[in-house]
């Protein structure tokens, strides 16, 4: 017998059978990610460039991303790097306070404040361990709760991170083999840095890193979690490092997730006081995440922007579940590749030079989209006849009008953040906050509606009525600087408005206002500290001296004239995004599907797995009808439909005797087939894996209640 596969031949002395082993490599075959933009038959144009669209922007917002985090945890790395600095210097030979840190054995130990967002603090640790690298010693270990179950593991896991430390190749492979041969501990650790740091040839180039400029940097020791190490082997470790102090010069820095009060409930006090500890806090997630959206969404530096919901979602998600500002950036990055996946004229979701370019490029298709847009049709509604048949007729007259739209969407978007911050500069002191204290709730109030048609917006205007000149004054001026700042000058008649308020204000006699503040009832030091009850008082009375006709102050009169202004910019330029052409092509509005990507329900996907495998698997042969139990779906899914028939307890004879017959039901049996006991035995083999594998996704457990019985842990049954 000779055989070959496809058109591979081969050539032999006797006759055999050869096997041919598949090319794998070869088989492979690469499809581009940006073929997936293609939805189903019909392929959806311009899929190539709204991909690479989509990494150009997600590239910019994850630099922006990274600089800002490295700006925000700037000072506190550099406190920390200064304390790791100055306890090191005390290990020169000459040095008196390192020689009291060793009679009194106290080892250096920054307490490093991260909070509650857990899943942020990877990131922050390898920033650290990168800053503490480059600037204080190459010696840096991180370990985690779940590698160090005992002490042995632990001076294991210590001595290998420190063998990586090495730069010297050659030096690494020897002492990985020493430390195979020897026994880890202390005594050790301490022999081997003498022998390091005794090595160190100070003429041969190293890497250029301020620690190499020391004769012994020290060891610094990051755990990451401290919270979760054994208190045993925390206290073993600090009471041994201590005693080896002066030959192994370590630095501790404690990961803590809650507060500086668990090193005491950790430790005992003959224990923590061989640490000379110093807190350090990090920036507050909340604070962090306001950052993110400041630069990322309030900017018209990115043009992909969120509607309300989403942004609710996403907000949602970190207050309410993680506070993680990385799955906060991973949910932005999902819901801008889910944009440019399902909206076709995403493509138009760039800056506005290149947009205009892209315009002259759409096909005829596109154009027809354009169309279709809802915000575009009201626009053209809202046209005179000929232009409405010229914007449904003529692609050329169309294109030059998307020009103009996206340019004046663009200009909209400038003025609404402009005008955005100028009103938060206004509301975020007011007491109570009518309109929330961040910025972020104030955008998304004004995503979802007019904000002047709302309550609290009416109150917050109530209580600017009552501002003080001084607290008037720093409000413009903040105003004024947010305007200033601005490249981009939409705005420069208000900046010459508030500058004129500015003086009109300054140039009020103080003593005159003092006494009509005073007659008015309107002081700062009363309207910030005051209660519900009098803020509701004072409002009244204002209410009846205007009904009683009494003639306003001049603090008044111009007092009125900032609100009145603050009100017309409001209305005019904080438009919801809705009322604007063309805004579908850079809001992300699928709020459901984010939902689903972001909030799955596990429980409702498994049963839904498991008692209908069609519905995953799309194989004709599993559609069944309600009730049934096809023999060709998978063991678990047979198995995990018997036992919703079953009880509490669950007879495992009775549940294999069901199985055996579901799985051979319909089978026709062959002579030449296998005998009867091994296919009971095949059959008996699959029954425990799949029972196996419903007791590991926690649907049954293990029961002495009876012999031969498992517990069910879902609800129903019999």
């Amino acid at each position: 017998c000779h055989s070959a596969a496809g058109t591979m031949a081969t050539s032999s002395v006797s006759k055999g059978c050869f096997v041919f082993k598949p090319n794998f490599k070869k088989r492979k075959i690469s499809v581009p990610i940006e073929e997936y933009f293609n939805e189903g038959k019909n392929e959806s144009e311009d899929s190539k460039l709204r991909f690479e669209t989509y990494q150009m922007i997600w590239q910019q917002m994850k630099s922006e991303t990274e600089q800002m985090q490295e700006e925000l945890n700037k000072n506190l790395f550099d406190s920390l790097i200064k304390f790791l600095q100055k306890s090191h210097s005390g290990f020169q030979k000459n040095s008196r306070d390192w020689g009291c840190q060793i009679k009194l054995r106290e080892i250096p130990t920054a307490a490093l404040i991260l909070g509650v967002n857990v899943t942020d603090h990877e990131f922050t640790f390898r920033s650290l361990t990168e800053a503490v690298q480059n600037n204080v010693t190459p010696y840096v270990v991180s370990l985690q709760a779940r590698d160090c179950p005992d002490m042995k593991h632990f001076l294991q896991k210590l001595f290998s991170q420190l063998m990586d430390c090495r730069v010297d190749v050659e030096s690494k492979e020897e002492e990985k083999d020493i430390q195979k041969k020897t026994h880890c501990s202390m005594d050790s650790l301490s022999s081997w840095y003498m022998n390091v740091t005794q090595k160190t040839d100070p003429g041969k180039p190293r890497k250029k890193r301020t620690s190499s400029q020391w004769p012994s940097p020290p060891v610094v020791l990051i755990l990451k979690d401290m919270e979760s190490f054994t208190t045993k082997v925390l206290q073993d470790f600090i009471i041994i490092s201590s005693q080896h102090l002066h030959e192994f010069p370590l630095i501790l820095i404690f990961g803590i997730a809650t507060s500086p009060v668990i090193i005491h409930r950790l430790l005992p006090h003959a224990v923590s006081s061989m640490l000379c500890i110093e807190i350090f806090q990090s920036l507050s997630c909340k604070e962090h995440l306001t950052t993110v959206i400041d630069k990322l969404l309030l900017t018209t530096q990115f043009p992909f922007k969120l509607s309300e919901k989403v942004l609710q979602i996403l907000t949602s998600i970190f207050l309410y579940y993680d506070f993680s500002i990385q799955n906060f950036i991973k949910g932005l990055q999902l819901s801008l590749l889910e944009h440019f996946y399902s909206q076709p004229l995403s493509v138009l979701c760039c800056n506005l030079p290149e947009a205009k370019r892209r315009i002259h490029f759409l096909s005829d298709n596109q154009c027809e989209n354009i169309r279709r847009l809802a915000s575009f049709r009201r626009y053209v509604e809202k046209q005179a006849t000929e232009k409405q048949v010229a914007l449904l007729t003529n692609e050329r007259f169309l294109k030059e009008e998307t020009q103009s739209l996206l340019e004046s969407l663009h200009v909209y978007h400038t003025n609404y953040f402009l005008v955005l911050r100028c009103l938060h500069q206004f509301t975020s002191s007011l007491p109570k906050y009518p309109l929330g204290r961040q910025i972020r709730e104030l955008y998304c109030t004004c995503l979802e509606k007019n904000i002047w048609d709302s309550e609290e917006y009416a109150s917050a205007l109530q209580l600017l009525r009552m501002l003080a000149k001084d607290e008037l004054m720093t409000i413009l001026q903040k105003c004024f600087s947010v305007l200033k700042s601005s490249s981009e000058k939409h705005l420069g008649s208000t900046e010459k408005r508030i500058e004129e308020l500015l003086a009109q204000l300054q140039s009020l006699d103080e003593a005159e206002v003092k006494e009509e503040e005073d007659a008015s009832g309107s002081q700062s030091k009363g309207l910030q500290k005051t209660d519900l009850y009098h803020l509701q008082k004072s409002l009244l009375e204002m209410k009846e001296l205007r009904r009683t006709g009494k003639k306003q102050t001049k603090f008044e009169v111009l007092r009125e004239k900032v609100v009145n202004f603050i009100d017309c910019l409001v209305r005019e330029y904080l438009l919801p995004p809705e009322t604007q052409p063309l805004h579908e092509v850079v809001y992300f509005t699928a709020a459901h599907t984010l939902h689903e990507h972001l909030n799955a329900a596990p429980r409702m996907a498994l049963h839904t797995a498991l008692n209908n495998p069609y519905y995953y698997l799309k194989n004709e042969a599993l559609k069944s009808e309600e009730g049934c139990i096809p023999n060709v779906a998978p063991d678990i899914c047979i198995a995990y439909k018997l036992h919703l028939e079953c009880s509490r307890l669950i007879n495992l004879v009775d549940w294999s005797e069901a199985f055996a017959t579901v799985v051979t039901a319909a089978e026709k049996t062959d002579a030449n087939s296998i005998t009867s006991e091994e296919r009971n035995d095949i059959i008996h083999a699959r029954f425990i894996r799949a029972v196996s594998e419903l007791e590991l996704l926690g649907f049954v457990k293990p029961t002495k209640q009876k012999t031969d019985h498992v517990a069910r842990l879902t609800w129903g049954g019999c």
